[in-house]
């Protein structure tokens, strides 16, 4: 598929650049630049917690600004120096923080191809829940989450939300069989934003 050259917008209320004043600001040095004439019209939804399944320490923030103490827990030998990150994360009770400015490269999609594109790291905006992929959702992180979309779309093109196991799928499952697409389907309705085919018969 063609990249289309971005047309030049408005700045957009509730922005500092590339970032949205109504998140919790964290930067992340795991960034860098979008390709040249990128048009960021892709959000990719997925989950995380560290240690695997244990919410509200604090790790995850830690991994994607690169201060993780890879001893003090078992499993994080067996991500010890990846060096990773989201545009936003959003915690259990609906907290929104975000490490990379909207304008830049987060590194979150690693090797992808979606709607006839590789690379999705280069034109989309990642989201991270915090979750085990397969497990629930809290309703405090559909509300964050529906809210945060429409706000990136008044600002990119956003034409498509996926998963991160929609673009990665030989790689990732998450955010898994726990999260209702059909939720935020409803809460976008009419904005235009296509799902991946087949989700919304998902969860029932």
């Amino acid at each position: 598929m063609t990249r289309r050259s971005p047309e030049p917008q408005a700045p957009a209320a509730g922005w500092r650049g590339g970032w949205l004043r109504a998140a919790r600001r964290l930067a992340s040095p795991n960034h860098d630049a979008r390709p040249a004439g990128a048009v960021v019209d892709l959000i990719v939804v997925h989950s995380i917690s560290l240690p695997p399944g244990e919410y509200g320490g604090g790790q995850v923030r830690q991994l994607f600004t690169n201060r993780l103490d890879w001893d003090a827990h078992p499993y994080f030998a067996q991500i010890r120096g990846l060096r990773v990150s989201s545009h936003f994360f959003i915690e259990r009770g609906g907290a929104l923080w975000q490490f990379v400015s909207a304008d830049q490269r987060a590194w979150h999609a690693g090797r992808s191809h979606y709607r006839g594109r590789s690379a999705c790291n280069d034109d989309s905006l990642g989201i991270e829940l915090e979750g085990l992929e397969g497990h629930d959702f809290e309703p405090a992180q559909y509300a964050a989450l529906s809210t945060l979309c429409a706000t990136l779309a008044r600002r990119h093109p956003i034409a498509w939300i996926a998963g991160h196991e929609h673009i990665a799928p030989a790689r990732k499952a998450d955010p898994g069989a726990g999260f209702d697409w059909a939720q935020l389907s409803r809460a976008l309705a009419g904005s235009g934003m296509a799902l991946p085919p087949g989700v919304l018969f998902q969860k029932q």
